[in-house]
C-alpha cells in the first residue's frame, strides 16, 4: 500500500510562501493514500498557471497541457486507460476562462475523473490581473479603477449544467478538503471540487482571514441535503457560493460505461487487420 512519501517528489516548489496551493497539494496526497491509489496507476493532468505546477510535486504520471485544455486531455486518458485514477488540476483562469467550453461539455459527458480547481480570484502567474471569478470592483494593475466584469459562478454553472458531483473546499481546512477529494475520486462520474486557495501575493481582499469569517460549512448544517439540484442552486445563490462541503451529488453511471462495446480495459483489446477495400473507400472521400 502506498504511503504519503511514495507520492512526494524531490522537485522544489516555486509557489510563494503561504500560497493556498500548498494546502491543496497536502490534501490531495492524503486523499490518494486513503483511496489506495498507487503512483503507477495515478495520472495528474495539469493546466497553465501557478496551480499547474502541482503535477511536478506528486509522484505519478504527469501531463502539463496547453492553456485551457486540461479536461479534454484528462478525458482522453481516462477513456483510453480506465484503470488509471485520473485527476485534472488547474486554476480559475485555466478552468473558467479559456477552458470554459471544455468545462461545460465535461459536465454533461460525465467521464469518470476528478477535476480540482484552485480558485484564488486572480491571475497569479502573470502578476495579478483579474480572473473570471474576480468580484466586480476588484482592483489590479490592469483594472486600477476596479473590475467592471460580472464574475463567473462556477458552482452554479456546474449544478445547472448537469454535474453529478459538485463540492467546494478551503485549502486551510485540511480534513474536510481531503475528505471531499476522496469522495470525488470514488464517485462514479465527473466530480468537480472547486478549492478556495488564497493568493497571498496579488489578492489582498479574498484572504485567509476573510474566508474564515465568511465561509459557511455545510457539514455543520443537518438540514442541508446535497441530493436536490434545486436546493443546491438556491443555497449557492443565497450564499453567493461562499460555502464548503458537498454541495450536490446524484447516482451516476459514467460516460465510458455507456459507450457501445464497453470494456473496462480497452487497451487489452486486439485490433484486427484493416479491411483494404474499406480503407480505400474512406481515402477516396477525402481526395
Amino acid at each position: 500500500m502506498a504511503t504519503l512519501s511514495d507520492f512526494k517528489t524531490q522537485e522544489k516548489s516555486w509557489w510563494c510562501p503561504g500560497c493556498g496551493d500548498f494546502g491543496v497539494l497536502a490534501a490531495l496526497e492524503k486523499a490518494l493514500v486513503e483511496v489506495g491509489a498507487q503512483p503507477s496507476t495515478t495520472a495528474i493532468i495539469a493546466g497553465i498557471g501557478c496551480s499547474g505546477k502541482i503535477g511536478n510535486y506528486i509522484n505519478s504520471y504527469n501531463l502539463h497541457v496547453t492553456h485551457g485544455r486540461t479536461l479534454p486531455a484528462a478525458m482522453g486518458i481516462k477513456l483510453a486507460n480506465r484503470n488509471l485514477t485520473v485527476l485534472a488540476v488547474g486554476g480559475d483562469g485555466d478552468a473558467y476562462a479559456i477552458g470554459m467550453g471544455h468545462f461545460m461539455h465535461a459536465l454533461r459527458r460525465n467521464v469518470n475523473l476528478t477535476y480540482i480547481v484552485m480558485d484564488n480570484h486572480v491571475y497569479g502567474l502573470t502578476k495579478g490581473q483579474t480572473s473570471p471569478t474576480s468580484e466586480m470592483g476588484f482592483h489590479t494593475k490592469t483594472s486600477p479603477e476596479g473590475s467592471i466584469d460580472q464574475p463567473v459562478h462556477p458552482l452554479m454553472l456546474a449544478v445547472a449544467g448537469g454535474a453529478t458531483f459538485v463540492a467546494q473546499g478551503f485549502s486551510s481546512w485540511q480534513p474536510q478538503l481531503a475528505r471531499l477529494i476522496v469522495q470525488g475520486i470514488t464517485h462514479p462520474g465527473f466530480a468537480l471540487i472547486n478549492v478556495i486557495s488564497p493568493c497571498v501575493s496579488y489578492n489582498r481582499v479574498n484572504t485567509y482571514e476573510w474566508y474564515k469569517k465568511t465561509l459557511v460549512n455545510l457539514d455543520e448544517d443537518p438540514n442541508y441535503k446535497p441530493s436536490s439540484r434545486a436546493q443546491a442552486l438556491s443555497l449557492l445563490e443565497e450564499k453567493d457560493e461562499l460555502v464548503t462541503g458537498l454541495i450536490f451529488q446524484q447516482p451516476s453511471r459514467p460516460y465510458e460505461e455507456l459507450i457501445p462495446g464497453f470494456t473496462k480495459d480497452p487497451l487489452s483489446q486486439q485490433i484486427g487487420p484493416i479491411d483494404q477495400e474499406l480503407w480505400e473507400h474512406i481515402l477516396d472521400q477525402f481526395e
